[in-house]
């Protein structure tokens, strides 16, 4: 536990009355602000505050506990004050997190590029489908491909992450090509056990469609799925920055060209925006602009 972090949050709360407004004057999300507070009661071995529905109010604990975490924060910022003339220059231990596929196809080369401007930099990759939590799991930045973020957590766009409906020569040989989204009923279709796993949803000139899809294969992993695809077993909906390579090379064919799949976002996702370290920023500012500039692929029809 950041004791120190859990302190100031713990004043925060105090100063300004709830939950809520600790975590918008810190940058901090609700559950994070909710986390450090069990933590330093745990550490402490005493509840803090009183919490109801309408108010908080300290308990006898917390009263003794306030003014030793206000000198503790105070002599914090005179340590940090006095460290401040030295070069904030990145450095240290990053723990990242993305889905597999993010990591394989683009994450770790990215990874790589910024180490060689960085060298003193160290990147820990944690690389898993599913929703990793941030403070429990000690991620310094999380990569997520979503619409839309859970508002509790802090996210940065990154860029948008386009998709492509595709499938083998040898599939579309045997089963014939879907012209209309609707021509998808009656195709074997692959699907990404946490992302349109049921419903696909395209654009034509702005006009959103939902078409329902099954098939007989599902993975929770896009490189599956992918390889899947390849194999010939069926028709997947895939992000084009795993597709491309597949689809220049001629193992997939690229499918109705003139509905759109509905875009994704490439997202970053980190646990606080305040007192951000300079690694993490200068890691963000370099994925920023290198998913803006080599991330979005739009594929050949």
């Amino acid at each position: 536990m950041d004791r120190l972090t859990a302190m100031q949050v713990f004043v925060a709360v105090v100063d300004g009355g709830s939950q809520s407004a600790a975590a918008d004057r810190l940058g901090l999300s609700r559950p994070v602000v909710s986390r450090h507070l069990a933590d330093l009661e745990g550490w402490v071995g005493a509840r803090l505050l009183h919490r109801t529905t309408r108010k908080l109010s300290l308990t006898a604990a917390g009263a003794e506990a306030l003014p030793r975490c206000r000198q503790v924060l105070a002599l914090g910022g005179e340590i940090r004050a006095a460290g401040a003339s030295r070069e904030d220059a990145p450095r240290g231990l990053l723990r990242i997190t993305a889905s597999n596929s993010l990591g394989y196809a683009r994450l770790s080369r990215a990874v790589a590029l910024y180490q060689r401007q960085h060298p003193a930099v160290s990147v820990e990759l944690l690389l898993v489908d599913r929703k990793v939590d941030l403070v429990q799991e000690r991620i310094d930045l999380a990569l997520r491909i979503s619409r839309e973020i859970d508002p509790n957590l802090i996210a940065r766009k990154l860029a948008v992450c386009e998709s492509v409906v595709c499938a083998a020569p040898a599939y579309l040989r045997e089963h014939g090509t879907p012209v209309q989204p609707q021509d998808l009923a009656g195709h074997n279709c692959l699907t990404h056990a946490y992302y349109g796993s049921s419903v696909w949803e395209f654009l034509r000139e702005g006009e959103p469609l939902q078409v329902a899809v099954r098939g007989n294969f599902s993975a929770n992993d896009a490189l599956s799925v992918c390889a899947s695809a390849v194999a010939g077993a069926g028709v997947a909906m895939l992000p084009a920055y795993l597709a491309q390579a597949r689809l220049d090379d001629g193992a997939l064919v690229a499918l109705l060209p003139a509905h759109r799949p509905v875009d994704t976002y490439f997202h970053a996702v980190y646990a606080s925006r305040r007192h951000m370290p300079a690694t993490l920023r200068s890691m963000l500012d370099f994925l920023a602009i290198h998913f803006a500039q080599g991330m979005v692929a739009t594929p050949a029809a």
